[in-house]
């Protein structure tokens, strides 16, 4: 079975990353972009017995830092 894991950042923090990406869009002649916020993308592929509970722990735990970060799960 396979789990995305969707990271981004959480409103109001800073996101140097997202910044660097808009910079080098609009110096590359891109216009219209507003603002970027960067995240990411964990795939899990793990047994079917692998409950919703033991996901989200998962992310609590380790893939997402909770105090800046929220996370999205979707079972595939």
């Amino acid at each position: 079975m396979k789990t995305r894991v969707y990271v981004t950042l959480k409103g109001g923090v800073l996101d140097p990353q997202g910044k660097a990406i808009h910079h080098a869009l609009g110096s590359l002649g891109f216009s219209g972009v507003n603002d970027v916020r960067a995240g990411k993308l964990i795939e899990l592929d793990h047994d079917d017995g692998v409950s919703d509970a033991d996901i989200e722990a998962m992310c609590k735990k380790l893939l997402a830092n909770t105090v800046i970060e929220n996370f999205r799960i979707e079972r595939a």
